[in-house]
């Protein structure tokens, strides 16, 4: 049989047929992802083949083709890597300002990953309603240089309704990955665009201003009127895999543009003379945010590490 894998446990996966059957299985006991070491081998939005029992549950055979994933290190095992969603058509990247704050350096390295893997990210800045005007002016700064470089941006309330009408245009007929950091409201959204869902949230932790983890797996949710998404645990870190170190530049997007003009085709933008990218920041066209991330993935391929998000 063949189906949609939705949900991932861990040990067990939920896969959904074409006619609406579940069937919750495991996996082949030498099942390997061809050429990829990974901690789960198969992902929420994978097609599999499997073996079905008279029980309900079935045993998966087969991965078909992916047409792209996004892919992280993993967090204990830094040479494996962990997948968090296949064949989807965009990804949402919950960020916030405050309560608790996201860095530049995870929402820049979230980016570059789905650069190289091909996956549009929408950036989505939520507990708008907890802002004060510090926050606001520091959310309007990321949203103009983020939508400099062509991602867009979408400022929202999860909580009391802004902005999810948005949302819900932009996930409209897609496979939607939902990732961000623990606390940033992922499972409050989640309430918000599928009415009746009741997904459990925690309070941010006061004496911290941290989140706390309310979703253990992986699971796949049908929106209302059309289209689908994936919601995720949350990230601490995001430690990258299988990125060349040549290939780093081609994945920020104003230093690929502006590395163009570098006496060196090979140029690393680091010490190389006559580097239109030091140049460039130098007068203020690329954001040193920007280049501090590109710099921390760099050092992350020249020293093979895991290198913490934040």
């Amino acid at each position: 049989m063949t189906g949609t894998v939705i949900k991932n446990t861990g040990s067990w996966y939920v896969v959904r047929t074409g006619d609406g059957q579940f069937f919750s299985c495991k996996v082949k006991g030498n099942f390997r992802l061809r050429g990829i070491r990974s901690t789960n081998p198969v992902a929420v939005g994978d097609r599999v083949d499997f073996i079905a029992g008279d029980d309900g549950t079935g045993l998966i055979t087969e991965i078909h083709d992916r047409r792209n994933y996004i892919i992280r290190r993993a967090t204990n095992l830094s040479k494996q890597s962990h997948i968090l969603a296949a064949n989807v058509d965009q990804v949402l990247l919950l960020v916030t300002i405050a309560h608790p704050e996201t860095s530049t350096t995870f929402v820049d390295r979230f980016l570059a990953v789905a650069e190289a893997y091909r996956i549009p990210v929408v950036l989505v800045f939520n507990k708008t309603d907890l802002y004060d005007t510090a926050e606001m002016q520091q959310m309007d700064e990321w949203r103009k240089l983020y939508q400099s470089l062509d991602y867009p941006c979408v400022a929202c309330s999860a909580l009391n309704g802004k902005g999810i009408e948005k949302l819900n245009e932009l996930l409209a007929d897609r496979v939607t990955l939902l990732s961000g950091n623990s606390g940033v409201g992922k499972s409050t959204l989640l309430n918000a665009l599928i009415p009746g869902l009741d997904v459990a949230t925690e309070e941010i932790s006061l004496a911290h201003d941290t989140g706390q983890h309310t979703t253990t797996f992986s699971q796949l949710f049908d929106l209302p009127g059309s289209g689908h998404l994936i919601d995720t645990p949350g990230i601490k870190g995001f430690g990258t895999f299988d990125i060349e170190r040549a290939e780093l530049p081609h994945y920020f997007r104003e230093i690929f543009r502006i590395g163009q003009q570098c006496r060196f085709q090979d140029c690393t933008h680091t010490h190389e003379p006559h580097c239109a990218v030091r140049e460039a920041l130098e007068d203020g066209r690329i954001a040193p945010s920007r280049f501090a991330s590109y710099l921390g993935m760099l050092e992350d391929k020249e020293e093979d590490r895991y290198r913490k998000g934040y």
